[in-house]
């Protein structure tokens, strides 16, 4: 039978209530009092085995009060909770040295659970503190994926532990390995990120770990590489999936042996660098092809993080418009909001591009439209127009154009009558065929040929041909 003293401090009396009754159901003793002072006074005089407390106090700020009561009780568990869900209040109640952060509503369960395991495990080391440099958000989002990724968070800024973060294009990857490095305890070194999708696949190993004069053709100075510019920091993998081979290896050697040695060169150089990689592909999947290395996978994957897409938490929509809105009016675009029937409209609407698209949707009302209020009215006319996410996303289904090519074909022949079309019919149909669906795939990726290339199911160096040939004009990506 559980035993000890919880402490309770919150200002709501209903809360109060339900923690009393489900905690004495546990078996354990229960405290309770509605403001600050009054848990400082039981904490200083020793009472108490837990504590679980509201942030926002009618006295004071238990922000405030945390650190003293962690270094008068180093040992003492105290578990914060917060209807302010977001990530900064997870942050702040992890530097500040709660042992556990619980959004409201919580989970009773899961609360007991929290409250057990604090009490029978070893005690913590004490946390470190995080200078409050402000309050700027790099994650946004009150719903319970966001709350759960936050409170992941939390817990690994104080480590040097690698992070495999998954999700969909546009979901905020980088944001969040980010937020990983500049709020941990690396945030004082560099952060350096590299996109394997954006550099050829012969010039990776260079960019990652340098590469000596004369290594190869057109080396004519030392230069170094991502490993050493991000010595001491955070080196973020973007688009893990299209690292090739050869540099899987190499970085296997680097995570096993913590050192590298440059491209040409012959002595081995140790490196001190956090490893956040991510991906929007499925590894296991490119395992099964002998595209991806299984023990790399193992060595990325030690905390994996799924951030969930925007159709999966609709409910974050409100406040990441309002947070657009408050960018681009400090970069000197007018002020504006979206009326409610707007709101519901983006709420409905499913987000191929996820919360990139979100935010250039946000650009664009910001930038061309005179209107102080949004309506749904409007936005329906701008969700209705082709954008690049939505190319994306019907490029790369599968789209059932049969009943359309059959109409062509049955229109096409009938322009001859009885007679039959001249010779080469296949090729001139082909053509007519890859010239739109290669533009389409270029276009969607904004002139990135690796990605036109995946996106076509085709190999790059198909795709290069086939626009030579084609005479297709490419746009030079801007991303």
């Amino acid at each position: 039978m559980p035993t000890g003293t919880i402490l309770v401090a919150d200002d709501d009396a209903a809360i109060r209530t339900v923690l009393n009754q489900a905690l004495s159901r546990a078996g354990y003793t229960v405290r309770l009092t509605s403001n600050a002072s009054t848990l400082w006074r039981w904490v200083s005089s020793g009472d108490g085995d837990l504590v679980i407390t509201d942030v926002v106090m009618p006295d004071e700020n238990i922000f405030d009060v945390l650190p003293r009561m962690k270094k008068m009780r180093p040992d003492l568990p105290v578990l914060v909770m917060s209807a302010q869900n977001t990530f900064m209040t997870a942050i702040k109640a992890s530097e500040k040295g709660a042992y556990e952060y619980l959004p409201k509503p919580f989970d009773l369960k899961e609360l007991t659970s929290i409250v057990q395991r604090a009490l029978e495990e070893p005690k913590r080391r004490p946390a470190v503190e995080l200078d409050d440099a402000g309050e700027g958000m790099p994650l946004v989002g009150r719903s319970p994926a966001m709350q759960e990724i936050y409170r992941v968070l939390a817990r690994l800024m104080q480590t040097d532990l690698t992070v495999m973060i998954n999700g969909e294009s546009g979901t905020g990857k980088e944001l969040v390995a980010r937020a990983l490095h500049d709020y941990g305890k690396r945030r004082n070194g560099p952060f350096v990120a590299i996109n394997m999708a954006a550099i050829p696949r012969d010039l990776i190993e260079a960019e990652l770990f340098g590469h000596e004069k004369g290594a190869f053709t057109g080396a004519q100075n030392r230069s170094s590489g991502r490993f050493e510019q991000a010595d001491g920091g955070t080196l973020f993998l973007d688009e893990i999936g299209d690292m090739p081979m050869e540099a899987q290896t190499r970085l296997l050697r680097v995570l096993q042996q913590g050192e590298y040695t440059t491209v040409g060169g012959r002595t081995p150089i140790k490196t001190d660098v956090r490893i956040v990689a991510a991906t929007n592909k499925d590894l296991r999947h490119l395992i099964n092809q002998g595209l991806f290395r299984e023990d790399l996978y193992f060595r990325l994957n030690v905390v994996p993080i799924r951030l969930p897409p925007l159709r999966e938490r609709v409910e974050d929509i409100p406040d990441l418009v309002r947070h657009f809105f408050a960018i681009v009016e400090k970069e000197g675009l007018p002020a504006k909001q979206v009326d409610q029937s707007a709101l519901n409209l983006l709420r409905r609407y499913r987000w191929p591009g996820n919360v990139r698209e979100l935010e250039n949707l946000v650009r664009r009302l910001a930038a061309l439209y005179p209107q102080d209020v949004i309506s749904e009215n409007l936005l329906e006319h701008e969700l209705s127009q082709p954008s690049v996410s939505s190319m994306e996303e019907e490029t790369a289904e599968t789209v059932n154009l049969g009943g359309s090519v059959e109409r062509y074909l049955a229109g096409y022949f009938d322009t001859f009558g009885d007679a039959l079309p001249p010779p080469g019919l296949y090729h001139r149909i082909l053509r007519e065929v890859e010239y739109p669906l290669i533009s389409a795939a270029l276009a969607a990726t904004r002139g990135n040929q690796i990605k036109a290339a995946e996106l076509l199911g085709v190999n790059r160096n198909t795709l290069r041909k086939k626009i030579r040939d084609l005479d297709i004009q490419v746009m030079r990506s801007t991303r």
